[in-house]
């Protein structure tokens, strides 16, 4: 079977020889490369192997620690066994889009016609793998912000596009500067991405900045993603839509998931929202992909749509858990303060413990705290040497929560580190 090469020891199979260069060609699966996720969970599998009786501390996983709220697990069951629920969803129940405009509307102060605004995806992320497609020609540029969710620029790298990163730095309080892309690629600008409240560094944006965006957009005559995942936990200040603001809707569309405010992250339930001509695209190229989501599940999330105040309870556990873990990382010698969104925190990570080892790089330091410490995070490189804490950590009581977070302070104050 197959074919031998000049020193093989056994025949390689022809499908080794033929994979599409967007995956990586004839070396796909060869690359050795180990992406910090990967290494995280290796090193993980390490301290579980040979601390058996240890408890690991797991500060790095993005999803809710919770269920979804009984009022959405029982509308799922009451739906299911209904025949009339059983077919294809296709782009999704008229019932679902009047709950999502409605939703948009009480919570952001946006309004949208939910005919022609509103599309259903079965989660965020097949949703912003599929806009480039209706957009991206190759040679042509989608602008993305880092560090961050990387999704859309992996399927405009598959079309042949190219990518511009816009970075995130602390000196523009985490907001890019559109600026920075050149004249010359300004031709081939098609879309530009962004994710605020923002993962990894929780940080807001504001009306003014939006305002700018629309106004980029409009002159250079690109569309805008804004990735609304974590749209709705927010501290200190409403939530606020990139929608509301003034001419967003001929520019672009917002992307917004269930996952996190209402604890669905396995239920794949998200819109896409906004430019009337964009959600058709999106819904055209959905339509080759999918047959929509499970009605139950779709009947379900109108329950959670419907129920804002369920957000309500999440945001007040998020806020709590992050204001313990900023005392906690403060007293450790971090520079940690409350984000205005999502569930992370995001400070820079030290190069060195005193007396004890340095790190070349925040991923280094990440390998160690889960090694020695038994602390689980992510570490983040794009633009600096960071490090993302999430506060979905495994916690059943308010009782709990606190005492996993004076774990987590006795264990980082027992070292000195050195910034």
């Amino acid at each position: 079977m197959g074919f031998l090469e000049d020193g093989d020891k056994k025949p390689e199979s022809y499908i080794q020889k033929i994979f599409a260069n967007r995956i990586g060609g004839d070396m796909f699966g060869k690359d050795p490369t180990i992406y910090k996720f990967e290494k995280i969970k290796r090193a993980r599998r390490q301290v579980e192997r040979e601390y058996p009786d240890a408890e690991i501390i797991d500060l790095g996983v993005g999803e809710p620690d919770e269920m979804a709220f009984p009022q959405v697990v029982e509308t799922l069951q009451k739906e299911a066994p209904k025949p009339e629920n059983r077919g294809y969803a296709d782009n999704g129940i008229q019932e679902f889009k009047d709950a999502a405009a409605g939703y948009m509307k009480k919570i952001y102060g946006v309004d949208l016609d939910p005919e022609t605004e509103v599309c259903h995806s079965i989660g965020s992320k097949p949703a912003l793998a599929m806009l480039p497609y209706a957009f991206i020609n190759p040679g042509e540029i989608l602008a993305i912000t880092v560090p961050g969710y990387p999704v859309m620029a992996t399927h405009t790298k598959y079309l042949g596009g190219r990518v511009r990163n816009l970075a995130l730095t602390s000196n523009r309080n985490f907001l890019p500067d559109l600026n920075v892309i050149d004249a010359e690629d300004k031709p081939f600008l098609k879309m530009i991405y962004l994710n605020y409240p923002n993962n990894p560094t929780g940080a807001q944006a504001t009306v003014k900045f939006y305002e700018e965006v629309v106004e980029y957009a409009l002159k250079n005559r690109c569309v805008v993603v804004q990735d609304a995942a974590y749209a709705a936990l927010t501290y200190g200040s409403k939530p606020l839509s990139f929608l509301s603001v003034d001419g967003a809707k001929e520019v672009g569309v917002e992307v917004h998931s269930l996952s996190k405010a209402f604890n669905m992250t396995g239920w794949r339930m998200a819109f896409v929202a906004g430019n009337p001509l964009m959600v058709k695209s999106f819904a055209t190229v959905k339509d080759t992909y999918d047959s929509g989501q499970f009605i139950p599940i779709q009947k379900a999330a109108i329950t959670a749509l419907e129920n804002p105040w369920i957000t309500g309870k999440i945001v007040t556990k998020y806020e709590r858990r992050l204001k313990l873990l900023v005392e906690v990382l403060n007293k450790a010698g971090f520079e940690a303060k409350m984000p205005a969104g999502s569930f992370y925190l995001y400070v820079r990570a030290p190069r060195e413990v005193e007396n004890g080892p340095k790190f070349l790089n925040s991923e280094e330091f990440a390998q160690w705290l889960i090694m020695f410490k038994h602390i689980s995070i992510v570490p983040w490189t794009e633009t600096g040497d960071f490090i993302r804490f999430s506060v979905t950590f495994s916690a059943a009581s308010e009782t709990e929560e606190r005492r996993v977070m004076a774990e987590v302070g006795r264990r980082l104050c027992m070292d000195r580190y050195i910034f």
